[in-house]
C-alpha cells in the first residue's frame, strides 16, 4: 500500500510506523524540528508492543510531493481539521480512503466537504506522546482502531485495505456501525480527559479515590445521555467502560493532560465543550462537564508569550 500520515504526531506516527515496518510505502507529513529529525535520524517509536526505528523514513512537509495514496491516516489536533484537510487534497483521489482518527465526534462531517465521500471514521484506542523530535513513546499495552463510513455502508476497498493492515500486525477492524464506536470512544475520552486534566493526576489515583472516581463516571454518564438523546444506541456503555478503565495502567493520562503539562493548546472545546453544547441542544443536564470546561477554559489556548 501507499500510505500518507497526515500528520506524524504520536498517533499517526505509531500506526504509520507499524505499516512502514511491514514494508508498506509510508509517507510521513511533518514540519519543523520533528520533520528534520525524522529525515536525519529516522522515526523512533518506543512501545511495550515492540520498538521501531524506521530509517530511512519518507518524510516531507509538502503533500504535493507525495501525490495520491491508497490510505490517508488523518491524525491532527481538532482545531487543525479544516486546514490539514485542505493540505491533504493532493493525497486523495476516488480510490483513496481517508481514515479520520481525530478525537471528538464531528471530524468526518468537517472533512467531507473538503475531501469528499472517501472520508470515514476511525476511532482509535492508544496512549502515546511525542517525547522529543522524531521520537514517539507508546505508554499503554493497547493500540487499535475501527473504521467505517458513518452511513453504515459496506465498502470492499476499505475492507481490503484493513486486511492489509491486519496482515502488517496493525490491529484494525472494519465496521458498519462506526457511529456507535465513535460515540463509545467519545464517552470514554471525555471522561478520561476531563478527570485527568481536571485533577492533574493519572488514572490510578483517580480510580482509587471515591470522589474522583465518581467524577470520572459522571463525566461519562452525562456524555452517554447526550449520545442517547441524539439517537445513538449506547445505553449501558458506561458500566463496560468503567471495567476498561480498571484494566488500564495506573500511569495512563489523556493527551489533554499531556498537553496541559506542556503548556500546549487543549482540545477542550471539542470534548467537554461539545458535550455541554449538545446537552443544551437536546435538553440534557451536563453539570460535571460544564464544571471541567470552566476550570480549564482559561488554559485552553496554551501558554501565551
Amino acid at each position: 500500500m501507499r500510505v500518507a500520515v497526515m500528520a506524524a504526531g504520536a498517533l499517526g506516527a505509531f500506526f504509520g510506523g507499524r505499516l512502514a515496518e511491514a514494508g508498506h510505502e509510508v509517507h510521513f507529513i511533518a514540519r519543523g524540528a520533528h520533520r528534520q529529525t525524522i529525515e536525519r535520524d529516522g522515526l523512533k517509536v518506543e512501545s511495550p508492543l515492540g520498538n521501531m526505528h524506521i530509517k530511512p523514513a519518507n518524510v516531507t512537509d509538502d503533500p504535493e510531493q507525495v501525490g495520491a495514496v491508497d490510505v490517508v491516516l488523518f491524525a491532527v489536533k481538532l482545531w487543525d481539521t479544516e486546514k490539514a484537510g485542505a493540505l491533504s487534497k493532493p493525497l486523495v483521489n476516488k480510490d483513496t480512503r481517508v481514515l479520520s482518527m481525530l478525537n471528538g465526534i464531528d471530524s468526518v462531517d468537517r472533512l467531507r466537504p473538503i475531501l469528499g465521500d472517501v472520508v470515514c471514521a476511525a476511532p482509535t484506542r492508544i496512549s502515546a506522546v511525542i517525547s522529543a523530535p522524531g521520537v514517539i513513546v507508546h505508554k499503554g499495552s493497547f493500540a487499535n482502531f475501527r473504521c467505517g463510513f458513518l452511513d453504515g455502508r459496506e465498502d470492499t476497498r476499505l475492507k481490503s485495505l484493513v486486511d492489509e493492515m491486519r496482515a502488517a500486525k496493525v490491529e484494525a477492524t472494519f465496521s458498519t456501525n462506526i457511529r456507535k464506536s465513535l460515540w463509545e470512544k467519545f464517552v470514554f475520552l471525555v471522561g478520561v480527559s476531563g478527570a485527568t486534566a481536571g485533577t492533574r493526576q493519572p488514572m490510578g489515583p483517580i480510580l482509587a479515590d471515591p470522589d474522583t472516581r465518581a467524577l470520572f463516571e459522571t463525566l461519562m454518564r452525562e456524555t452517554e445521555a447526550v449520545g442517547v438523546k441524539s439517537g445513538v444506541a449506547i445505553e449501558g456503555e458506561v458500566e463496560k467502560l468503567m471495567q476498561v478503565a480498571s484494566g488500564m495502567g495506573a500511569h495512563i493520562k489523556a493527551s489533554m493532560l499531556e498537553d496541559l503539562e506542556r503548556g500546549n493548546r487543549l482540545e477542550l472545546d471539542w470534548l467537554q465543550g461539545k458535550v455541554v453544547e449538545l446537552g443544551r441542544k437536546f435538553g440534557v443536564p451536563t453539570p460535571a462537564n460544564e464544571y471541567v470546561y470552566k476550570t480549564l477554559k482559561l488554559l485552553r489556548n496554551g501558554k501565551t508569550v
